[in-house]
């Protein structure tokens, strides 16, 4: 992995951890539906103007038109809403440290859907995985707070779909990845109107709140998406996939620099056990990642 494609890495990392920073800060005022309603629509508006930009064929809803709604409601509207609702209770570390636990769902999913017995490794990391999240749970004082249970089950229901997103993409039809992006984004901005009327805001927003959507909907979303498949072209969807593994790290640093939330050892602890199980169940590599492996030169 080259220099700059390391730090667009980080850069990503550090921009969708900060995402769970922004939704603590919106969702008191706004509630989920408007909030993810807003981030939506704004990163659906600037992929939009790139694919104008760059000239790209309008979307192709005929044939496909199921494709962007199952895309976009497993992978971008739910998880999206689930999250909100679960940050208004829990803190935005924890929030990026339980986002990790999506490919160990994924591997699950992937053995039942497929009725294969998962490997030793990957079953090793399952329960790593689950004893992290038990580990980070058991000892968080948040957990504790009124409506807790309900904001963790949503959580884990949010990374779950992001399990079955990922499972989904292996056999839907192939698309580019920015046509991928910007129909399900659409697609996501459909899902979440009906949720509206269910879910008003409590307040009119501040300009802080507002700064924070608009953060959030251009730059964690729209931007962090291109970055994405930007990584995705130069070094492949295995490597870029490790991005997982770096978010929690920034989520936890946003959110102790900026909210002033504790960080305690069982924070660490949990994190680390957490995405151990998550390197077992993806197979991840250091050393392949970062490309030490042997190279042959033609």
């Amino acid at each position: 992995m080259s220099t700059t494609s390391l730090l667009q890495l980080l850069l990503l990392a550090a921009i969708w951890g900060a995402s769970f920073l922004f939704m603590r800060i919106a969702v008191p005022a706004l509630g989920p539906g408007w909030l993810i309603e807003a981030r939506v629509l704004l990163a659906a508006l600037l992929l939009w103007g790139v694919a104008r930009a760059l000239r790209q064929p309008p979307l192709a809803l005929r044939g496909q038109g199921r494709h962007y709604l199952v895309l976009g409601l497993f992978n971008t509207a739910l998880p999206f809403l689930l999250f909100a609702y679960a940050a208004r209770t829990l803190p935005a570390s924890l929030l990026a440290i339980l986002n990790a636990t999506g490919p160990i769902w994924g591997a699950l999913i992937a053995a039942l859907w497929q009725r294969t017995p998962l490997s030793p490794r990957a079953a090793a990391g399952l329960l790593l995985g689950v004893a992290g999240v038990v580990l980070l749970l058991g000892l968080e004082p948040a957990a504790l707070r009124a409506g807790a249970g309900w904001a963790i089950a949503a959580t884990l229901a949010a990374t779950c779909c992001y399990g079955i997103a990922s499972n989904y993409a292996r056999v839907a039809p192939t698309q580019g990845p920015l046509a991928n992006a910007h129909g399900s984004m659409w697609a996501a901005v459909l899902w979440v109107l009906p949720v509206l009327p269910f879910a008003p805001a409590a307040a009119l927003p501040t300009p802080g709140v507002g700064a924070a959507v608009v953060t959030l909907g251009l730059l964690c979303t729209g931007v962090a998406y291109l970055l994405y498949f930007r990584l995705v072209a130069d070094i492949g969807a295995a490597s870029a996939l490790t991005v997982g593994f770096l978010v929690p790290l920034f989520g936890v640093l946003w959110g102790r620099l900026f909210l002033d939330e504790a960080v305690g050892w069982h924070t660490l602890a949990g994190a680390l056990v957490v995405l151990l199980g998550t390197a077992l169940v993806t197979g991840f590599s250091l050393r392949g990642v970062l490309g030490l492996k042997a190279v042959s030169h033609g």
